[in-house]
């Protein structure tokens, strides 16, 4: 087994405590800036080249790369030594968590809101829903794990394995849940956002470690480049709401609207991995990190690929902003009811 030193991350930092604080902050910065100076809002969402938004697409890979950096695709040879812990979560992550947020997004954009949300923006923010479901959790599973005693090396296993998989199925499988929604689907955009920030980071992230060599420079390098990652999100959550800011003000309830079924399905999803974990005899360990790898979402690509697919003015953009609001205080109450419950598993 590959030495996974660096997958031990320390109990959650300051930022990742506050993530939702830092996020709620960055809302607010973006709604005054897009009322004060509209222009450079406008001037920032207009770079763009075959869909893709330049500024957007450097923050978002300033996000995603030093998470790529962490993934060890020399821990999938671990995948015999626990594969139940890693049948769960890929079961839950690609045969069940895309499809129920998709159920979750119609039933209650098409139905239960509809008489508070115009058809074209319930769309919007179906499509949205649907890229928080079909993209689980990377970077941030390290920290769960930690918080609830998990299996560091096991996680780095699910965590490579997980990304993998979203190389080949994340693209077909939104296609897939956009086109059965009657929502338009733009392949040759998807298939370009995909490459761009899952694959291209991935590869990134594998040259990058090779060349470090050993764990302790690869956990120096991406102790040293993190702050990145912090700027880029808040950087895009501002120009996001900068955008948005005229829809927010006016119907400031719609982030509730749309964190409704994100904290349904977060939970039920958590339920669902951890009751078949401890059914099938899954040591804690193993289990609290598997239910937590479904549970969270890969935020950074989901909002990569709803700027990409539908513009930053979007709906659908809004929505994976949203799952980032709701992501920490949610997985928070998890880590907690995970450690309560640690003692009923063997």
């Amino acid at each position: 087994m590959t030495d996974i030193r660096h997958a031990e991350h320390a109990p959650l930092g300051a930022f990742e405590r506050w993530l939702t604080l830092w996020v709620a902050l960055a809302m607010i910065a973006g709604i005054v800036i897009g009322a004060l100076a509209p222009g450079l809002v406008q001037a920032i969402a207009g770079a763009e080249i075959a869909s893709i938004n330049l500024v957007v697409a450097v923050l978002i890979w300033a996000m995603v790369y030093p998470m790529m950096v962490n993934v060890d695709f020399g821990a999938v040879a671990g995948v015999a030594r626990q594969p139940r812990g890693l049948l769960i979560t890929l079961a839950v992550n690609w045969l069940i968590k895309p499809f129920s947020m998709a159920l979750l997004a119609v039933l209650f954009f098409d139905y239960i809101f509809a008489p508070w949300i115009a058809p074209e923006d319930a769309q919007q923010y179906i499509a949205g829903l649907i890229l928080l479901g079909a993209a689980p959790c990377t970077a941030m599973v390290f920290v769960w794990s930690q918080l609830t005693r998990g299996d560091a090396t096991y996680t780095l296993v699910q965590v490579s394995v997980n990304d993998l998989v979203m190389v080949v199925a994340f693209a077909p499988i939104v296609a897939l849940l956009l086109g059965v929604t009657e929502i338009a689907v733009p392949w040759q955009t998807l298939v370009l956002a995909t490459v761009l920030y899952v694959v291209l980071p991935l590869a990134a992230g594998l040259m990058t470690r090779r060349i470090l060599g050993s764990p302790a420079a690869i956990e120096a390098f991406t102790a040293r480049i993190k702050p990145w990652s912090v700027i880029g999100l808040i950087a895009t959550v501002a120009i996001l709401f900068g955008l948005q800011g005229e829809v927010i003000l006016n119907r400031p309830f719609v982030i509730l609207l749309i964190a409704v079924p994100i904290m349904i399905q977060s939970y039920a999803i958590f339920a669902l991995a951890y009751g078949a974990a401890y059914a099938m005899g899954v040591p804690h360990r193993i289990a609290a990190p598997c239910a937590m790898i479904g549970t969270s979402n890969f935020f950074e690509l989901a909002v990569a690929v709803a700027i990409s697919l539908f513009g930053l003015h979007s709906g659908a953009a809004l929505a994976t902003v949203v799952g980032v609001l709701v992501e920490v205080p949610v997985m928070l109450s998890l880590v907690a009811f995970a450690n309560r419950t640690r003692n009923r598993f063997t």
